[in-house]
């Protein structure tokens, strides 16, 4: 079994002019990593952020639809937010899934830029399927991790090929896709 966890990172990322931000962080965001997390048995989701305000808003909006009448009419959707949790930051989640295993997990970036040597899609999901070791998977919020975060990874997966050269996605879009690549269970198609 793939011992995947997944990072939503609001800090630190990028905006348009390339300046380093904290990104806000948006109700349809939780819903669609933990679903997508909860499809393909990711074992956590991270929503990383260090600002006191949007981990307050990330515990609202959980506790919303946790409790109450939410709950009562989507309970499929409490199993999927359950795998949520809100850290200060990647470090704080790496600390998280140590302490869970007993032993760190290699760290991959995503981005959606070119660069030198990445790892595949197939050589990290080998990885997945033969190494005991769990895997923490940072997604960049904004425009993309900010350039210090890629010091800080064992590997950056290779980006999503587009059609036409276009490559744009949203990150929810990008995480379900990367959950399909890594960890469906028949890979022949």
């Amino acid at each position: 079994m793939a011992r995947l966890y997944a990072a939503l990172v609001h800090y630190p990322v990028l905006n348009r002019r390339g300046e380093i931000i904290a990104s806000a962080i948006t109700n349809l965001d939780l819903h669609d990593l933990a679903r997508a997390g909860r499809t393909y048995d990711v074992r956590a989701c991270y929503v990383v952020t260090p600002l006191r305000d949007q981990q307050a808003l990330s515990e609202r909006l959980l506790k919303h639809w946790n409790e109450g009448i939410a709950r009562e009419l989507l309970p499929e959707r409490v199993e999927a937010l359950r795998r949520i949790k809100v850290v200060e930051d990647i470090r704080a989640a790496a600390d998280d899934i140590a302490s869970v295993h007993g032993l760190r997990p290699g760290i991959w970036a995503t981005t959606a830029g070119k660069g030198e040597r990445r790892l595949t899609h197939r050589e990290a999901r080998r990885l997945l399927v033969e190494d005991a070791k769990p895997y923490l998977l940072l997604f960049g919020t904004g425009w993309g991790l900010a350039p210090a975060v890629f010091d800080q990874v064992d590997a950056v997966l290779e980006p999503i090929a587009g059609m036409n050269g276009y490559n744009h996605l949203s990150v929810r879009c990008a995480a379900a896709i990367l959950f399909d690549r890594l960890l469906r269970a028949d890979q022949s198609i």
